[in-house]
């Protein structure tokens, strides 16, 4: 077992944590357009028979602070892609125009930004249990190690306290990113 390795590791692995809550993050609509809110939404493409993401069968742009607006890439999934929209239940209404489909984003009350900032609360939560597994599995091979004699007990206390400074340093990130989607979750625009 080498412990710079498995730091790497650790540190990979803390990474994903922090660009899954990112995105998860993204999907909360603070009341300004934005693809992300709609982009993983799985849409029921009855001609072909198949689901897939929002994303893959169409191009999704803001032309406003207030406005998503999806081009699909075939217009036979317009009315499957504005009931997906519906069906998501993500506080969306779309309508269809021509051969594109506008969602506009309504303002959102108190109670809602409240409702919202909860949910991201809960987000960072799981990003935060996240990255302590991934303490927790970095420390496992290391004790392992010192069990079996292979690693001295200094050198054990040392990665240690390593792996608990990339611990600290990972959730930092995750509460600083907490605060700012919380000032924008209560920021009217």
């Amino acid at each position: 077992m080498d412990p710079e390795v498995v730091l790497l590791e650790a540190e990979e692995q803390m990474d994903k944590v922090i660009a899954h809550l990112a995105h998860d993050f993204s999907t909360l609509h603070t009341g300004k357009a934005a693809p992300g809110m709609v982009d993983a939404v799985q849409v029921y493409i009855t001609s072909y028979g198949t689901t897939s993401k929002l994303r893959e069968i169409a191009a999704i742009t803001t032309p406003d602070a207030r406005t998503i607006q999806i081009q699909p890439w075939d217009r036979n999934t317009l009315k499957d892609i504005e009931k997906a929209i519906q069906a998501a239940n993500i506080g969306l209404n779309p309508s269809i125009q021509g051969t594109i489909i506008r969602v506009p984003v309504p303002e959102l009350s108190g109670e809602r930004r409240k409702e919202l900032a909860k949910v991201a609360h809960t987000m960072a939560e799981q990003a935060r249990v996240s990255v302590r597994r991934c303490r927790h599995e970095a420390l496992e091979p290391a004790k392992k190690a010192q069990k079996a004699s292979v690693l001295p007990e200094d050198e054990l206390k040392q990665f240690e306290k390593d792996i608990q400074a990339l611990h600290d340093k990972y959730i930092d990130r995750i509460n600083a990113a907490l605060a700012t989607k919380e000032k924008d979750l209560t920021t009217v625009h």
